[in-house]
């Protein structure tokens, strides 16, 4: 099938199929015209990109995980790789708990139960009225 077709098919843009082809994601043939032809694994394959892609992971560590779902062969030992995805992993899962200490906080000074650092509190009354002593 040609880049058109597949990306018709899967839903990717045209650019995003030749970018995965740079980035040695996925492999197409030149016909005599050259146009790049896919081999209908292609469909799955680029599905499988996707998932990958959406869950944070690099192209560098797409590109390893593909002998592990069988789209390209390999006889090198994948627990690096593996290693590598429970890395991104963990770290996603830091990302949200800063994210959720950082949105606790905004709650507490939303709800006035805290003030940044180096604001002086003004009373609420204060507040309402525009005066502060």
């Amino acid at each position: 099938m040609r880049i058109g077709e597949l990306s018709a098919v899967t839903g990717v843009s045209s650019r995003s199929l030749r970018y995965y082809e740079q980035q040695g994601l996925l492999q197409s043939r030149r016909r005599a015209n050259t146009y790049r032809e896919y081999e209908p694994s292609a469909v799955e394959q680029v599905a499988f990109i996707q998932d990958l892609f959406s869950a944070g992971l690099s192209s560098q560590v797409i590109r390893d995980s593909l002998p592990l779902a069988g789209y390209t062969p390999t006889e090198t030992d994948c627990s690096a790789l593996l290693t590598r995805v429970r890395e991104v992993r963990d770290e996603l899962a830091r990302q949200e708990q800063r994210l959720a200490q950082r949105r606790q906080t905004l709650d507490s000074y939303l709800a006035g139960e805290a003030t940044p650092r180096g604001i002086l509190a003004v009373p609420p009354q204060q507040a309402a009225s525009g005066t502060a002593d």
